[in-house]
């Protein structure tokens, strides 16, 4: 029996695909990403071994879809005015050619498997029509033994009760139905995110994203997503004058590539004054965890990357955290000092051992979390010391696992004093507070010690 796949497509061309993805994408970011989207469909369509046809829309420029599809496909522009009238017109085009069995796809899901369009077909042995739904309301599959209209007749699309009122319509007229999986549009920013969560659970199981062949499903639609999740670079400051400058030069060749934030907590020396018109700059009140959440709600990124003024990058900063956070959805750099002291290198094996093993992170190991999971726990808590250590047990709590960097954030130690000695009690002194913080001795109390301390 001929059987045959339509795909139903614009072409994509800057600025005229994928617009509800902006400004999150550029009009340019916008194509490549439907781009992806039609070669992993294209990849499982073709495992079918059915004939393809491309339908696409607007007319002229599809030598863009040769190289995704080849010059072997039939390819058809779409007929008619509204969405229904051009899917009945192509379908009965290809029925008109000797066709016994179509289904029809739309090109915003990515997570199409071949198993799904075979299951399509099987059906169709039985039934009259098969649909597959997405979870916004619509479908993204439409399978027919021949054309039967009142699918088609009497709908509107782009809403969420497409997909029930075109069931209804077809039981009105005694048409027999099944159905293959549920899949998600990726039509918006948000659908992305909800995409890599999608993409990390599977890590863990093994399931969604890999075949029996152990090959990877949507492979070229995940490595789009994950290499463009928007990062934003958020630095509290206060009184940084002397190391002002420094990290503004660090940023400058990434600066183009994220979103970067000063959160000043009212600084008094020229720290606001040193710091250049390109950067984004918000005051608030003074505190780590208070000046840390306001700019996290001034941000837009999907990665919230929090740096003390006194740190110093890694290369490839950005790579490095979009690499951990395909696995965790909070991870840090770990910590390394820029001294030569042996007690400092101590310190620096204990803080990024209690990092990943025990899943306490420290704000000087360069933490960076997913926006979503940092709303979801209510941010920094907003007290005068150990924000950054609660905020670490809160994440233990969720049994979240901290990811971590190959390469290390070098920080300075200006909190130490000189001296073996000195520098051994401090640590001490620190052990003893945040013990004393664990067993809910008042953080003010804490706090007016460890300044004392400094």
């Amino acid at each position: 029996m001929k059987e045959a796949i339509l795909i139903f497509t614009r072409i994509p061309v800057p600025g005229h695909t994928k617009t509800r993805m902006m400004p999150y994408l550029s009009e340019k970011e916008c194509a490549q990403l439907h781009i992806c989207f039609l070669k992993d469909i294209e990849r499982e369509c073709q495992k079918t071994g059915r004939d393809l046809y491309v339908f696409f829309t607007p007319e002229g420029k599809q030598n863009i879809l040769f190289p995704i599809f080849g010059r072997t496909v039939k390819y058809r522009e779409q007929k008619g005015g509204c969405l229904g009238e051009r899917m009945k017109n192509a379908l009965e085009a290809v029925f008109r050619e000797g066709y016994r069995a179509c289904i029809l796809i739309g090109t915003d899901i990515p997570e199409l498997r071949a198993s799904y369009l075979e299951n399509a077909f099987e059906k169709l042995r039985t039934r009259d029509v098969v649909l597959g739904a997405t979870s916004d309301g619509g479908y993204y599959l439409i399978g027919m033994k021949q054309l039967y209209t009142a699918a088609f007749e009497n709908q509107t699309y782009g809403h969420e009760t497409v997909f029930e009122n075109t069931v209804e319509a077809l039981k009105d007229k005694n048409i027999s139905i099944d159905y293959v999986p549920q899949l998600s549009d990726l039509d918006r920013p948000g659908d992305l995110q909800e995409f890599t969560e999608r993409y990390r659970n599977s890590v863990s199981c093994r399931k969604r994203f890999l075949n029996r062949q152990g090959e990877t499903y949507s492979e070229n639609t995940r490595k789009f997503i994950l290499s463009h999740r928007k990062i934003s670079i958020i630095i509290p400051t206060y009184n940084e004058e002397k190391t002002i400058t420094h990290i503004q030069k660090q940023l400058e060749p990434i600066k183009d590539k994220c979103e970067i934030i000063f959160a000043d907590g009212g600084s008094t020396d020229k720290t606001l004054e040193k710091i250049k018109k390109e950067f984004k700059i918000i005051r608030t009140k003074k505190g780590r965890g208070c000046q840390m959440n306001a700019g996290a709600k001034a941000s837009h990124g999907d990665i919230l990357f929090f740096l003390h003024c006194d740190s110093c990058l890694p290369p490839n900063t950005l790579e490095q955290i979009r690499y951990v956070t395909k696995k965790y959805r909070v991870g840090g750099f770990g910590v390394a000092f820029a001294s030569p002291n042996f007690f400092m290198l101590t310190c620096r094996i204990i803080s990024n051992y209690r990092m990943k093993v025990r899943g306490i992170i420290f704000g000087d190991q360069g933490m960076f979390i997913e926006r979503k999971l940092f709303l979801e726990m209510e941010m920094f808590p907003e007290i005068p010391l150990m924000e950054d250590y609660q905020f670490s047990l809160d994440l233990k709590k969720r049994r979240e696992k901290i990811g971590m960097t190959t390469n290390r954030i070098y920080t300075s130690d200006r909190r130490y004093p000189k001296g073996t000695i000195p520098k051994l009690r401090l640590m001490g002194k620190m052990y003893s507070l945040r013990r004393r913080y664990r067993k809910g001795e008042s953080v003010e109390k804490i706090a007016e010690e460890y300044r004392d301390i400094r």
